[in-house]
């Protein structure tokens, strides 16, 4: 009997829903996919490999998803919602630059010990040489872009730089430097770190920059106006 046709006459689970075995497949190779790139890395990821971490027959593979390269684009986006999904309420409640900061080192420790940091260096690697997991695992990275510059446009908003930043450049900007980071982590810590303190003292910056008093703040945007002439003369 076929996947499909199971599904259709399986049991009741609890509740009196039916699981539906196709889509629990699915996920077990979703799943299974991530952490066969975390343990073995790129160059040993494939059907047999995949589908021995997930524990089903190396043929669903190619059931549910035709190769194994639109298995890892799948995955790549599985994985970025779920994580996304985690911190969704954390990011929900900042409100300024040094908060968004705060929550990107604990997303940074979180990731890095959860496997989830090597398994993006494996995917880097990979789209350089594949075409269709690139834009797979662009497409996983835009969902985290989208949700910082989200956060960005709410934590500059009243702000003198407001005006004057490209929230959607500074969130690419942002979500580069982090992966950087978060790669560069691993062979310097130390640098990082000091990387990371950098951005603090210019969240520090934008924070003494919002706390000045109306006067100020016009002086500001003002200079920044001028400054910005003066760029595109």
């Amino acid at each position: 009997m076929s996947e499909a046709s199971a599904g259709k006459s399986s049991g009741s689970g609890a509740g009196g829903t039916t699981k539906d075995p196709a889509t629990d497949t699915r996920t077990k190779l979703l799943t299974g996919a991530l952490a066969t790139l975390t343990e073995q890395g790129i160059a040993k990821t494939s059907a047999r490999s995949i589908a021995a971490t997930a524990g089903v027959n190396q043929a669903l593979v190619f059931y549910h998803f035709g190769t194994v390269d639109d298995l890892l684009a799948a995955a790549c986006r599985y994985g970025a919602e779920q994580r996304l999904a985690t911190y969704r309420e954390r990011l929900d409640s900042v409100r300024s630059l040094g908060e968004l900061l705060a929550v990107a080192r604990e997303l940074n420790a979180s990731e890095r010990a959860g496997g989830q940091v090597a398994v993006l260096g494996q995917l880097l690697a990979g789209g350089q040489t594949q075409p269709r997991l690139a834009v797979a695992t662009a497409a996983g990275l835009t969902l985290w872009t989208d949700e910082i510059e989200r956060v960005l446009a709410r934590a500059l908003a009243g702000t003198p730089l407001a005006e004057f930043v490209d929230v959607t450049g500074l969130a690419k900007a942002a979500s580069a430097a982090f992966v950087g980071l978060e790669l560069y982590e691993g062979v310097d810590p130390s640098g990082a770190e000091q990387a990371l303190a950098s951005l603090d003292q210019l969240a520090a910056l934008a924070a003494a920059l919002e706390g000045l008093g109306p006067v100020a703040q016009r002086a500001v945007r003002s200079r920044l106006r001028r400054s910005g002439q003066r760029g595109r003369a």
